[in-house]
């Protein structure tokens, strides 16, 4: 008999213990209430102008989920990715853009839309020495822009800032291209500085990349190409240091292949 009646008494708390973290668990949940698209729609505007982010993305959240079909849902989806954009949570501002870019690519705030994809990727550039995905993401998101919605009032700055990614990306070539040229990887090093001068000719780094490929060449013996790459610099760039020491360097021939380098360019 005591082992039976054991046995119910502890089923009995068990029940108990279960029915008690259930009823404590339902308290943590804020229970589904309805209400008008305006009240949640302006909760989440209030909540933006203070500065609680996480909170106006929540309100703008709840009015597609409970008014999907309103016209406020649209403006709603914009609203929901800046109020993640203005919080740092870039990933789910681009996934909430997006999104809005899919379902409305006619609407009128598309290129909104478009640019600050663009940005919250373009805030996430690293370092030049660093992962440079983030760099390309925004390259491609104001490229987009600026082809789509070329007369865009967002288009102006999208071309600045377009402007300054590819100066990363070809900081980022010329990294590369320094490392190799002092492991005397000439060949490899030559394929980084001339990716620099085909696809970022506009970039601050066009006229060390034109020197760079001097020495290279100079340090293979390849005397014409060297001479090529220093009448380049000297003819688009003649005023720059990086000519002065181009120009030295073909006068000189530099060193015969094998013998130690005679710069150390970091």
């Amino acid at each position: 008999m005591i082992p039976g009646r054991l046995r119910r008494l502890a089923m009995a708390a068990t029940l108990c213990l279960a029915a008690l973290v259930a009823a404590c668990s339902g308290d943590d949940e804020e229970p589904y209430v309805e209400r008008p698209v305006a009240e949640i729609y302006n909760e989440g505007v209030d909540a933006l102008e203070v500065g609680e982010y996480d909170q106006a993305a929540d309100r703008f959240d709840e009015v597609e989920r409970q008014h999907p079909y309103s016209p406020w849902a649209v403006r709603a989806q914009l609203m929901a990715a800046y109020a993640y954009y203005q919080s740092n949570e870039y990933e789910d501002a681009v996934a909430a853009l997006d999104r809005f870019i899919q379902l409305h690519p006619a609407h009128s705030d598309v290129a909104y839309a478009y640019y600050l994809k663009g940005l919250s990727h373009y805030e996430q550039i690293s370092d030049v020495a660093r992962d440079q995905r983030k760099t390309e993401d925004a390259r491609r998101a104001f490229e987009e822009l600026i082809t789509r919605y070329p007369d865009s009032a967002y288009s102006r700055d999208a071309k600045l800032k377009l402007d300054l990614t590819n100066d990363q990306l070809a900081g980022k070539q010329m990294v590369i291209g320094r490392y190799y040229l002092n492991q005397r990887h000439y060949l490899a090093a030559i394929n980084r500085f001339q990716i620099v001068i085909d696809r970022y000719g506009t970039t601050t780094h066009v006229p060390e990349a034109l020197l760079r490929l001097v020495e290279a060449y100079t340090a293979l013996g390849i005397t014409d190409e060297a001479q090529k790459m220093a009448a380049v610099l000297g003819h688009n760039f003649p005023g720059s240091e990086w000519y002065v020491d181009a120009y030295a360097l073909v006068e000189t021939g530099g060193p015969r292949p094998g013998e130690e380098p005679w710069y150390k360019v970091w």
